[in-house]
């Protein structure tokens, strides 16, 4: 019951997390806009239509290559285009076509943008369009480069100042940058709190990932890791409901906002891990956190902290190398993850994966809202189906395998890339169904490849590999919105890069060993070993003493926990 309660309001938060990674969708959003007009206007004409407003006008506009002809109330005629305007010289009769001489005006008089469906985004806010286009295009990779360094930065205080703390400060400036990023005043203070709420939102991801697996039992815990992932998604969604109530950009960011403070007023009360306290030997404060999940629990006689002790200092005793093996594995740096060549080729494929993985998993969901259609209902599509990948996932890499799962899913999501080029663009419903498959395949790939990195490598590395294959996945992120944009050199840009990294990567994956079934290794001669024999390496040698102490730990606080329901 406590390990439940605690995992739930862990994994809600992750929710917001969701939220202000794709917030930009609808916050960013870039409408239909001309050259401002120096003067009243009388009439205006779009081909061969003619309405006496600009908003009526709207409705009819199909390719940023049309204009519209207005005429003002001092007779001057003027044709608008998006980033430029001209005056007719001969303004005798108001028509559409015109052969004569033209005066070119910049757009100094601003913008009239289309507020139809968006009554204000940033981009109408600061005129984020024509030679300002780049800004617009910056704010998701910029959010998506605080992603990486909050990432980075988070992790490391998470392992000297405690989870919970981190917890507290992540979740708590979700809320204040949250809510700040609606009342900042120009475009560059706007990035810069948007920069740092995506650090705090990437450290809270990061460290609730440790946080819930420190808690969770050994059965559960791949099912809960995963489905942290699924509680993202939920995020996904939410955007895309607010989205179409909403449509002003910075009361949509408070009402996205507001979904982080039910989790703030209660944050403070969860509690440390008993490991991260263990490890800190803050032993009084571990019997604490134990003796309130026995109650919880309603377990009758908890574990003791001096038993697990015991425990540890018997099997250190036992091993004899104990001192050794913890000093050797502080020198660990990232080269060992290239100490020969079929570590070297694991590490590269690996890292492929995971960028692989990233770079699909934001190019299908930031892509949806231009799919045609319902922009809201293709993004929440698009989160929606996340939540069964994740199921299948668990289910697929226990019965199957993690590589025999990895590998017809990046495979699959490749194929589903090349067939979207094929489908006529008027075939709405066909296009936004193969997105949703193609996101499924990806979403399946990208959440197994945390538990399968773990496992690949020894445990003297294995921090290290995972945390250099989330390095990866961040850069991912990072070129993902710059991916997106290549839609404007060929709509299929996007797709035709997606696919080529992933059958890249479904065919390098042939090369990694199974891990199913085989127990954890503790060398790199270990690791080596995995596949290249019917063998495990558990067979050859024995593992490190660290290893089985933290596994009869593990082992004696799920069977002391489980002892009453």
């Amino acid at each position: 019951r406590f390990q439940a309660c605690v995992y739930f309001a862990s994994a809600f938060q992750a929710i917001s997390c969701g939220i202000h990674y794709l917030a930009s969708v609808f916050m960013a959003v870039t409408p239909n806009f001309v050259c401002g007009i120096p003067g009243n206007v009388s009439s205006a004409l779009f081909y061969n239509s003619s309405e006496s407003s600009l908003e009526d006008i709207w409705t009819l506009w199909t390719s940023a290559e049309n204009y519209i002809v207005v005429q003002l109330e001092n007779g001057e005629i003027w044709e608008l285009n998006q980033c430029s305007r001209s005056r007719r010289e001969v303004s005798s009769d108001l028509a559409y076509e015109y052969k004569g001489n033209r005066s070119i005006f910049s757009c100094s008089d601003g913008f009239l943008y289309d507020d139809t469906k968006w009554k204000s985004t940033v981009v109408t806010q600061w005129d984020l369009v024509c030679d300002r286009e780049w800004l617009a295009k910056l704010i998701q990779p910029t959010f998506m480069l605080g992603v990486l360094i909050g990432a980075v930065i988070f992790g490391d205080i998470a392992d000297r100042l405690g989870r919970q703390r981190v917890i507290w400060f992540t979740s708590t400036g979700q809320f204040v940058f949250g809510i700040a990023v609606a009342f900042t005043f120009d475009y560059y203070s706007f990035v810069i709190v948007r920069f740092l709420l995506a650090m705090v939102s990437s450290g809270y991801l990061v460290v609730a990932f440790v946080y819930v697996t420190e808690f969770v039992g050994i059965k559960a815990r791949t099912w809960a890791s995963m489905h942290v992932h699924a509680f993202f998604a939920v995020g996904i969604m939410v955007v895309a409901l607010v989205g179409f109530l909403v449509q002003t950009w910075w009361v949509y960011q408070i009402f996205l906002s507001l979904a982080t403070l039910p989790f703030v007023l209660c944050c403070w009360m969860l509690p440390e891990t008993p490991f991260w306290l263990l490890s800190e030997e803050r032993y009084e404060d571990a019997q604490k956190v134990i003796n309130t999940m026995a109650r919880w629990n309603k377990v009758s006689t908890p574990c003791k902290v001096s038993e697990l002790c015991s425990v540890q200092r018997d099997d250190l005793v036992s091993g004899g190398a104990g001192d050794s093996d913890t000093a050797s594995a502080k020198k660990h740096n990232i080269l060992d993850l290239f100490c020969n060549w079929h570590i070297a080729r694991r590490t590269i494929t690996v890292w492929l994966i995971w960028f692989t993985g990233s770079l699909g998993y934001y190019v299908f969901s930031l892509s949806s809202v231009n799919l045609g259609g319902s922009e809201y209902l293709n993004l929440f599509l698009i989160g929606a189906v996340e939540l069964p990948c994740y199921i299948i996932a668990c289910i697929a890499m226990d019965k199957l395998g993690r590589r025999n799962t990895l590998i017809p899913f990046l495979i699959l999501s490749a194929l589903i890339c090349v067939l979207i080029m094929f489908i006529p663009q008027d075939f709405n419903i066909l296009i936004i169904l193969a997105n949703m498959a193609g996101k499924f395949s990806i979403g399946v790939a990208f959440g197994l490849i945390y538990l399968y990195t773990a496992e690949l490598y020894p445990t003297i590395v294995r921090s290290l590999a995972v945390g250099s294959g989330s390095m990866m996945c961040r850069v991912g992120s990072v070129v993902a919105p710059f991916c997106v944009y290549l839609r404007s050199v060929w709509i299929f840009m996007p797709l035709l890069l997606v696919g080529i990294m992933a059958l890249l990567s479904g065919i390098l994956t042939i090369m990694l060993p199974e891990t199913l079934g085989k127990p954890l290794t503790n060398t790199l001669v270990e690791a080596t070993e995995i596949g290249r024999n019917k063998r495990s390496c558990s067979e050859k040698t024995p593992p490190a003493h660290s290893s089985a102490m933290l596994e009869k730990i593990e082992m004696f606080g799920q069977e002391t926990v489980s002892t009453e329901k």
